[in-house]
């Protein structure tokens, strides 16, 4: 049964992810990433990592998705297309996905994976006090520059939403 819902999970994110490449409209984009989002967080409960589940649902599905419509419905019209590449870019990005795919294909075939039984769980808990951990084995250091680096991106995207704006002002001072 798992893997009848993997392969249509899996065939759910790939329609998902070439129409969201492939579709010139900006909006339809995004909800297509949307879909491919939500069929990872539904792979993830497939394989019983619900935390990591929801925070694909909540961070990447929620708010991810959420910040590039607005982004999308505030800077750009809702139904604006996108231009089409060039011939010539397309057949070079095709060349280049089919070569990674090589590549990864060779990488997945020429390894032995052995699998490792782990009986031991995580909780959200232990998650938890992992992240806030000052000790050797914590995170503390790492979440909070994540933190500066959010605060960076946030200040960032003020400045390129005014940016005509600034320049306006700063002219008549």
């Amino acid at each position: 049964m798992e893997k009848i819902i993997f392969y249509i999970l899996a065939l759910i994110m790939i329609v998902f992810a070439i129409a969201s490449v492939t579709s010139r409209q900006m909006l339809r984009s995004v909800i297509y990433l949307l879909f491919v989002l939500i069929g990872i967080a539904g792979l993830y409960f497939l394989i019983d990592y619900n935390f990591l589940a929801a925070v694909q649902l909540t961070v990447y599905a929620g708010g991810i998705i959420v910040l590039v419509i607005f982004s999308v419905l505030l800077v750009h019209h809702i139904e604006m297309e996108l231009e089409m590449a060039k011939l010539s870019t397309k057949l070079l990005t095709g060349l280049v996905c089919l070569i990674g795919l090589g590549i990864f294909l060779f990488t997945i075939y020429s390894h032995n994976f052995k699998v490792v039984e782990n009986s031991k769980t995580t909780s959200v808990e232990d998650i938890g006090r992992g992240l806030l951990n000052y000790d050797a084995g914590g995170f503390i250091l790492p979440f909070e520059v994540i933190s500066i680096l959010l605060l960076a991106a946030m200040i960032g995207a003020i400045i390129i939403g005014k940016g005509e704006k600034l320049t306006k002002n700063d002219d008549t001072l």
